[in-house]
C-alpha cells in the first residue's frame, strides 16, 4: 500500500504527462492544418501565395519559440507553454504569455511544475471557452530571488461564492460529463507539498473585461522538509 502523499505525487505525474500529451496533439493538429493550407494553395495554382504563407507561419512560430524558450529556461515548461498556445487557439481562445525577462528556473521536479501550470491553463482555457467573447486567457510569470510567481487569468463565466469556495475541492467541476474535477485538486496539493501559496482573485480584469485570476507562488529551491 502507498500512502496518500505518494498517490498524490503519482497522480500528479500522470496528469502532467496527460496535459503535455494533449497539448502536443493540439500543436500537431495546428501544424497539419497549416500544411494542408500550403498544399491546397499549390493545388489551385497559387505557389507564390503558398510560399508566402509558409514563410510567414514559420517566422511567427520561430519568433514565439525563441521568445518562450529563451525566457523560460526549462525546456519541459517551454514545450508545455508552446503546446498550450496551439491548444487554446484550436479551442477558440486567445492565450497570451507575459513571461518577464528572467528565466523561470526552479529546482522543483519538472512534472510538478507541469502539473501546476498545465492544470491552471487547462482550467482557464475551458472556462474562457465556455464564456462570452472575447475568450481570453493570460499567463503572467515573474521571479524573485526565492520564488516564482504565476498568475493565470481567464474571462470565463463568473463564479459565485459557493463555487469559489469549492473550486479546489476534489470532484468540483462546472462540467456535466464525468471524469473531471481532479486538475485543480492536484494544483492545490502540489503547491502545498512544496510549501507554496495559492490565491484566487474573482474581481480581476483582463483588458477591462471581468475575469478571474489564480495566483501561485512556488519556491525556486526545494526545502529540506519537502
Amino acid at each position: 500500500m502507498r500512502d496518500h502523499t505518494q498517490l498524490q505525487a503519482l497522480l500528479g505525474e500522470l496528469d502532467a504527462v496527460r496535459s503535455l500529451a494533449e497539448s502536443l496533439q493540439a500543436q500537431n493538429h495546428e501544424a497539419s492544418n497549416r500544411l494542408h493550407t500550403v498544399v491546397s494553395l499549390i493545388e489551385i495554382g497559387r505557389p507564390e501565395r503558398a510560399r508566402e504563407f509558409a514563410v510567414s507561419e514559420l517566422q511567427l512560430a520561430q519568433a514565439m519559440t525563441d521568445r518562450v524558450v529563451g525566457t523560460v529556461g526549462d525546456p519541459v515548461l517551454a514545450s508545455l507553454l508552446l503546446a498550450k498556445l496551439a491548444q487554446a487557439q484550436e479551442r477558440g481562445v486567445l492565450l497570451t504569455l507575459e513571461l518577464g525577462s528572467e528565466a523561470l528556473n526552479t529546482r522543483l521536479p519538472a512534472q510538478d511544475v507541469v502539473t501546476v501550470v498545465g492544470n491552471l491553463l487547462d482550467n482557464a482555457i475551458e472556462a474562457a471557452r465556455g464564456g462570452q467573447a472575447p475568450r481570453r486567457v493570460e499567463l503572467k510569470a515573474g521571479t524573485t530571488p526565492d520564488a516564482i510567481d504565476l498568475a493565470v487569468t481567464n474571462t470565463g463565466a463568473e463564479l459565485g461564492a459557493t463555487e469559489l469556495a469549492r473550486m479546489f475541492d476534489r470532484g468540483w467541476t462546472t462540467k456535466a460529463e464525468p471524469g473531471h474535477g481532479l486538475g485543480l485538486v492536484l494544483v492545490r496539493s502540489t503547491v502545498e507539498r512544496w510549501q507554496g501559496t495559492l490565491m484566487v482573485d474573482p474581481d480581476s480584469e483582463l483588458d477591462e473585461v471581468p475575469a478571474l485570476t489564480v495566483r501561485v507562488r512556488l519556491p525556486r529551491a526545494v526545502s529540506a522538509s519537502a
